[in-house]
C-alpha cells in the first residue's frame, strides 16, 4: 500500500524524467514472455509503416479550464473498449536499472513507475503491463486494437479518476525506440501505457512496443 502522505511520497521519487525515459528505452524490451501462436496480439496500423512517425498531440480545445491533479499513486486502470479492468501496483527500477516489469504470473496486473509522473499530474505518465504470459493473453494484450477518442480511466489512491482520451496508437522497433517523443512533456496531464508488440520469436521475444498516447480530459 502507498503511503497516506502523498505529499512525503511524491519528494521521495528518486528519478528524474529524463533518466526514465533512457531506462524504459531498454527496459521495456525485457517483457518478453510470449505466447508461440499464428495470429498473435493486435497490432496497430502503425504497424504497417516501416519508419515511425511523430506523434502530434492534439490542441487542447475545451479543456483550458481542467486543472491537472496534484501526485497521488495510482491504483487501477480501466479502458473499456479491449474490456480492461486491472489493478496497478508500483514498479520501481530492476537491479540492472530498467523498469520492471508487473509478476508475468499475474496475467490481469499493470505496473506504474512509481518515481515518476501520477496519471493526472501535469506531465507523462507511463503504465506498463505484459501482452501474454506462458498461459495465454495478458491485461494489455488488445491494446494494439485500441483507436483514437476512446478513453482510459486511471484510479488514484485520493479517491480521484482521471479520464484520459487517446490521441494515437503506435508500435516502436525496440532498437529504434523514440524514448524522447513517448515520454515528452506536453505541459498537460497526459498517460502512455505500453506493451509489447511487432513480431514475435521463441529465441528473440517480441521486436516492438505498442505505445498508446492519451491526454487526460476530465476527472472526477
Amino acid at each position: 500500500m502507498p503511503p497516506k502522505d502523498f505529499r512525503v511520497a511524491e519528494r521521495r521519487r528518486r528519478q528524474p524524467w529524463g533518466v526514465l525515459a533512457l531506462a524504459m528505452l531498454s527496459g521495456l524490451a525485457m517483457m518478453r514472455n510470449g505466447v508461440d501462436v499464428d495470429s498473435g496480439p493486435p497490432q496497430p496500423a502503425a504497424a504497417a509503416r516501416p519508419v515511425a512517425r511523430p506523434v502530434a498531440p492534439p490542441q487542447a480545445e475545451g479543456t483550458s479550464a481542467l486543472q491537472p491533479l496534484p501526485f497521488a499513486p495510482a491504483s487501477r486502470i480501466r479502458i473499456p473498449a479491449i474490456r480492461v479492468a486491472a489493478p496497478i501496483m508500483d514498479v520501481g527500477l530492476d537491479p540492472d536499472g530498467w523498469v520492471a516489469a508487473p509478476p508475468p504470473e499475474d496475467a490481469n496486473l499493470a505496473g506504474w513507475y512509481q518515481n515518476g509522473i501520477a496519471p493526472g499530474q501535469r506531465g507523462t505518465a507511463v503504465v506498463v503491463g505484459h501482452v501474454d504470459n506462458a498461459r495465454g493473453p495478458a491485461v494489455f494484450y488488445g491494446l494494439g486494437s485500441l483507436e483514437k477518442g476512446q478513453r482510459i480511466e486511471v484510479d488514484r489512491y485520493d479517491g480521484r479518476v482521471a479520464v484520459f482520451e487517446i490521441y494515437g496508437v503506435e508500435v516502436y522497433s525496440k532498437d529504434d525506440f523514440p524514448g524522447v517523443q513517448v515520454y515528452a512533456d506536453t505541459g498537460q496531464p497526459e498517460l502512455r501505457v505500453i506493451t509489447c508488440g511487432g513480431g514475435y520469436t521463441r529465441a528473440q521475444g517480441y521486436d516492438g512496443n505498442v505505445v498508446v498516447y492519451a491526454r487526460m480530459v476530465d476527472s472526477r
